[in-house]
């Protein structure tokens, strides 16, 4: 009789374990993803992918705005967002989350920072801080190169609020590409320019830079010390628990974003070879990472990844 009941305990445990993915409804087999554009985002997008196409389920992303991307989810045509960075996106886009349009599943990086920078020898030359570029307009063209839209807003509301002293200035609103394709241009010739930067990224490998203080009212404290968090549509960790439970799990590291995405922009790598590169030399990683979650079958997941992202 023991033996029976320790038999039934085991095998509910079992199907326990399995329970999350064999409940989830076939609307959670594709998590759609939204894709800014960001080499950060192209990484992380990718390294989620190959975790969740591992465990059988499919993926979608689509390049979409910052400001697009909240509406999606709102409207459910988006499941999950890996690129909700704090403090810059708090304001903005703060009634998605009081209004319960979004939910947060994890805080995904910490330790980032986003905010203003100019080229080492500007700042040399004079230009550390926000309040010393308006003295300089001239040499700057009164430009500050941002990236696409509905990312920039607090430099658009700076120069509407004309704090420090940057009433008469613009901003130039183009893609990540294009705005490091200028920098890359005006540095080689040593031309004077202000542009958004953030770390993780490689330009912090790529170009002597140097972060601009003051800009806390824009960006807040610490050269805009951020946070990067994981969001998704309303109800899904609860409609797709299997799948949220892996996102929960999924926490990067700076040197894991800087090195990949360095490989991605300089050398050229495609983000999914690169994700796999990374893993593939911190395979532990996985055991972290796939902890509590099963294949989509209800099977193995951390086996079922490594097989797929490990094999030789």
């Amino acid at each position: 009789m023991k033996t029976h009941v320790l038999f039934a305990s085991v095998s509910l445990a079992l199907l326990g374990s399995a329970a999350s993915a064999w409940a989830e409804p076939e609307s959670c087999q594709k998590v759609r993803l939204s894709d800014l554009g960001w080499t950060d985002l192209a990484l992380t997008n990718a390294t989620a992918s190959l975790l969740l196409n591992s465990l059988g389920y499919e993926t979608e992303q689509t390049l979409l705005g910052l400001n697009v991307t909240y509406e999606m989810l709102k409207t459910n045509q988006v499941d999950v967002f890996l690129g909700n960075w704090l403090p810059v996106q708090e304001e903005q886009f703060k009634s998605y989350f009081d209004d319960g349009d979004v939910e947060v599943i994890v805080t995904n990086l910490t330790g980032a920072k986003f905010t203003l920078a100019v080229p080492s020898y500007v700042a040399e030359a004079g230009v550390k801080s926000y309040d010393d570029l308006a003295g300089h307009a001239d040499k700057f063209d009164a430009t500050i190169y941002g990236i696409e839209a509905g990312s920039n807003q607090p430099l658009l509301d700076m120069i509407t609020a004309d704090r420090h002293g940057l009433k008469d200035w613009q901003v130039i609103e183009s893609s990540e590409t294009a705005m490091l394709t200028q920098v890359d241009k005006m540095t080689k010739s040593n031309e004077w320019i202000v542009f958004l930067a953030w770390e993780p990224h490689p330009m912090n490998i790529n170009y002597k830079l140097t972060y601009l203080n003051g800009g806390d009212a824009e960006y807040g404290p610490n050269y805009g010390g951020a946070t990067v968090r994981t969001i998704a549509r309303k109800g899904y960790a609860k409609e797709c628990p299997n799948v949220a439970k892996l996102l929960k799990n999924l926490t990067f590291h700076l040197d894991y974003e800087n090195i990949g995405m360095n490989a991605i922009m300089t050398d050229g790598a495609d983000p999914a070879e690169t994700a796999k590169r990374l893993i593939a030399k911190r395979p532990e990683i996985l055991e972290k990472w796939l902890a509590g979650v099963t294949a989509r079958d209800g099977g193995d997941g951390l086996q079922a990844a490594q097989d797929a992202l490990l094999a030789r």
